[in-house]
């Protein structure tokens, strides 16, 4: 579904991103883990076209996506629930939801049928649907983003730290949804600090450092490997 050749990004004279290759196939968790400034979250916004590459290749479902401008990769099918939430904060739970599928015509039924998979997936949502969501707590607000990037139908649903900053329990319930898309046969590429959790839920998994993928192979194999553990994971 997603290849990935050589991919370089820059900022100014600072490479954030040097000679990436990867890949994601259809219906796998891939996750993707390393410690603060290992260019994670550039990768997931180079995918989505929110950064552009300087370098390196992107194809999608066999589509060169390299230059293509963001909102037409949502249109092809890539969705993104990005690194802190960014919810929109003055506009209501519904509302927000509504904006996930601004792709498709208002007037278009399934869009309702969507939104109460949504709040049947997250039953706080419903709860809280005339609420501005600005006002939710935080493991409330990624919930909404994610059900946010689900409103656009993906095919790739792009997840960058939805652990971030949530409580425990929280986290449970978070990564609860993440093995339920799975099961239903969502594509997820997963970018996570938790990297317990998110071996544990994932296929596959690449290991990147200062913006080049020093290893990778799968999940449970990762999640075995005591150089992975002792970097990552804690020795015990």
């Amino acid at each position: 579904m997603l290849k990935i050749n050589n991919l370089a990004v820059r900022y100014g004279a600072i490479e954030a991103l040097r000679g990436v290759s990867l890949e994601v196939k259809i219906g796998e968790v891939v996750t993707i883990i390393g410690g603060n400034g290992a260019g994670k979250s550039t990768l997931m916004k180079a995918i989505s076209g929110l950064e552009p590459a300087f370098a390196g290749g992107i194809a999608f479902e066999g589509r060169d996506i390299t230059r293509m401008p963001a909102h037409h990769r949502v249109a092809l099918g890539i969705s993104q629930s990005p690194e802190g939430r960014q919810v929109f904060a003055d506009q209501s739970v519904r509302d927000n939801l509504l904006l996930g599928a601004y792709l498709r015509k208002a007037s278009d039924p399934s869009i309702a049928l969507d939104v109460e998979t949504q709040f049947t997936t997250f039953p706080r949502l419903r709860e809280r649907q005339h609420q501005l969501a600005g006002t939710l707590s935080g493991g409330e607000q990624q919930m909404l983003a994610i059900a946010r990037a689900l409103m656009a139908r993906p095919r790739l649903l792009l997840l960058d730290e939805p652990s971030l900053g949530l409580a425990p329990l929280i986290v449970k319930e978070i990564f609860a949804v993440i093995r339920a898309l799975k099961q239903s046969g969502v594509t997820i590429l997963l970018v996570e600090q938790m990297a317990n959790q998110a071996l544990k839920v994932a296929d596959r998994a690449y290991v990147l450092k200062t913006g080049e993928i020093t290893s990778s192979g799968g999940a449970r194999a990762m999640l075995d490997d005591p150089a992975v553990r002792e970097a990552y994971l804690g020795k015990h």
